[in-house]
């Protein structure tokens, strides 16, 4: 601020300056005038003489003819340097009055209008901090200052979150993305600080605003950090390593917070380990079934058609989890489902709570397509009882 008034004051005197040099113009014209009319009256005065002596026979008419034209030869003399008379003067009270009221109106109106706090705050930041109490602080009146500055906003729900005061910082947050618009950085630093206030629990709103952010950036860090936190929390160990892994595939090689996210994962590792050791073994999925083909269709069909027994997920894939393949010669006949039959490794019976049974005649051969077929309802893949199949309608 010393700059500032430093400046404001020799603008002040400049503008003094101004207004005082046509008053002490003035004042040397008067004097001017006074010089003038005091050279008239010694004329006046000479001129008098000059007759009395005239009259006295001192002087004859041609003396006295030269001594008139001699006073009138001095007096021009003398009042040539002199300036032309001024129509018009301000007189010394305006000016004086101006003088002090321009420069108060001028300073009244700048701290109404101007920017003087934001003077003060720049020369404040370019100190730095000496704490994280002290950052907020600045922060704070920066935001007082700039209410509708989206960065300054932000940076203050960050120094919140940093002295852990995430409630205050949710506020600021939500404050943030009324401004900036719903970003996903902003999202995700909503969500957290959001989370952290709630005592570390879940909610649908932060569902909701972590969803939002990752459908528009994937690989949104803070929402990914969070979804992780809170899988962990949930004891969600397979989750959490996905959703940590994402995220330290966003951090750059030296990143100091790499080695505390890798950290996070061999826990969430190390306890999914424990979890499924303690977990018990998942009872054996075993489906029997009876295939048997429509009367009807008899006629309609060769020894050597295809037949495709398959058992798929209720909801879910449309491929078929376990399959076994025999012909339409072999029909009726009796099989068992199993793990053992699945298609791929990653996709078994017993991945599955509720499958469907289906038989499919197929001329060509193909699993996908056939012309004729026959389907159980869902039923738990737990089933104990044989179930029956009978082929008797076309294969839409």
């Amino acid at each position: 601020m010393t700059e500032f008034w430093l400046s404001a004051g020799l603008l002040l005197l400049a503008a003094l300056s101004f207004l005082l040099i046509p008053i002490l113009r003035g004042r040397r014209h008067q004097q001017e005038q006074d010089r003038t009319a005091l050279n008239v009256v010694l004329y006046q005065e000479r001129i008098a003489a000059l007759a009395a002596q005239q009259a006295s026979g001192v002087l004859d008419d041609l003396q006295l003819s030269q001594g008139r034209d001699e006073a009138a030869r001095e007096l021009l003399a003398d009042t040539e340097g002199a300036e032309p008379a001024r129509q018009r003067q301000l007189g010394r009270a305006l000016p004086l009055l101006a003088a002090v009221l321009v420069p108060l109106l001028a300073l009244g109106l700048y701290l109404h209008f101007g920017a003087a706090d934001k003077v003060a705050l720049t020369q404040e930041f370019a100190q730095a901090p000496k704490s994280m109490e002290e950052m907020t602080a600045r922060l704070e009146r920066v935001v007082q200052a700039q209410p509708d500055s989206a960065e300054a906003v932000y940076f203050l729900g960050r120094a919140y979150m940093a002295e852990q005061r995430p409630a205050e910082a949710a506020r600021t947050f939500e404050r943030a993305v009324a401004l900036a618009g719903r970003q996903p950085e902003l999202l995700g630093q909503w969500a957290q600080a959001l989370y952290f206030a709630a005592d570390k629990r879940w909610s649908g709103q932060l569902q909701a605003l972590t969803d939002e952010a990752l459908k528009a950036d994937p690989n949104e860090v803070t929402s990914l950090g969070l979804r992780g936190i809170a899988a962990f929390e949930g004891e969600r160990y397979q989750e959490a390593i996905e959703y940590w892994k994402r995220l330290l595939a966003q951090l750059p090689q030296g990143d100091a917070s790499r080695a505390a996210l890798q950290g996070g994962i061999d826990r969430a590792a190390e306890r999914l380990g424990t979890q499924s050791a303690q977990a018990p073994a998942p009872a054996a999925v075993r489906l029997k079934v009876r295939v048997e083909l429509a009367p009807a269709l008899r006629d309609k069909v060769k020894a050597q058609d295809t037949v495709f027994i398959f058992a798929r997920a209720s909801s879910g894939p449309p491929m078929p989890l376990a399959a076994k393949r025999v012909t339409v010669a072999q029909l009726p006949i009796e099989v068992e489902l199993s793990d053992a039959d699945a298609m791929m490794a990653q996709m078994k019976l017993s991945d599955f709570a509720e499958v469907q049974l289906v038989a499919r005649v197929s001329k060509d051969g193909q699993p996908t397509r056939g012309e004729w077929v026959g389907q159980s309802a869902p039923l738990p893949n737990t089933t104990q009882a044989q179930q029956r199949l009978i082929i008797d309608s076309p294969d839409s």
